[in-house]
């Protein structure tokens, strides 16, 4: 692709970085920009670089926050005795859109995946036993994709936390086998949460 500016193959080169952004789409992106009031450009730069610098990770359930403890963390009207177990983000704003779950959540960061190089202790797993260690916790959710990586990691936290008084369940298969959750609609997750079945019973349907 032959540009005409530095500035312009530059930029282009830099959005073309992002997931899912061909150098084309980011042509696309890029020249929209130029066409767009200089002030819109300067928000969005703006908008992005006090995201990256202040944005703050929850220290109790690693949520992305603006505070240090975040909303779902700090409502007292949450059932703080049952944590559901996700991947990232995105699948708590994915259950959050069901309306279902009065719970809190458990953000891991990620899968086990050896092939990739992620083991558990790249994962925020320890913080979650630590949690149950304290004796609040009364039930454990696993909300992982249905996947031999997720479903690796729910067995895995599984074994750490088998010895604890608490109840493990599963979301129940309601979401296809490998299907990520984000991408699940709302009724579909909304019911698999309400009808999660007990984590052993998963382990011998596997």
């Amino acid at each position: 692709m032959e540009f005409s500016s530095k500035l312009l193959e530059k930029a282009v080169n830099e959005m073309a970085q992002l997931p899912g952004i061909g150098k084309r789409t980011a042509l696309r992106l890029v020249l929209h920009l130029l066409k767009q009031p200089i002030e819109q450009t300067q928000y969005l730069s703006q908008a992005l670089t006090m995201m990256r610098e202040e944005i703050k990770f929850c220290k109790s359930c690693h949520n992305i926050s603006d505070v240090a403890i975040c909303e779902i963390c700090a409502n007292t009207a949450r059932n703080h005795s049952i944590i559901c177990v996700v991947e990232d983000i995105r699948d708590v704003m994915a259950i959050e859109n069901t309306g279902q779950f009065k719970g809190i959540y458990h953000i891991l960061g990620g899968k086990i995946s050896p092939i990739d190089g992620v083991g558990p202790s790249q994962l925020n797993i320890i913080t979650l036993t630590e949690k149950i260690k304290l004796g609040t916790v009364e039930e454990i959710i696993f909300a992982l994709s249905s996947t031999m990586e997720g479903d690796t990691t729910n067995f895995y936290i599984y074994k750490q936390i088998k010895d604890f008084e608490i109840k493990t369940s599963t979301i129940a298969r309601g979401i296809s086998v490998g299907d990520e959750l984000e991408y699940a609609d709302e009724v579909t997750l909304g019911r698999s949460i309400l009808n999660r079945i007990p984590f052993e019973n998963s382990l011998k349907n596997s």
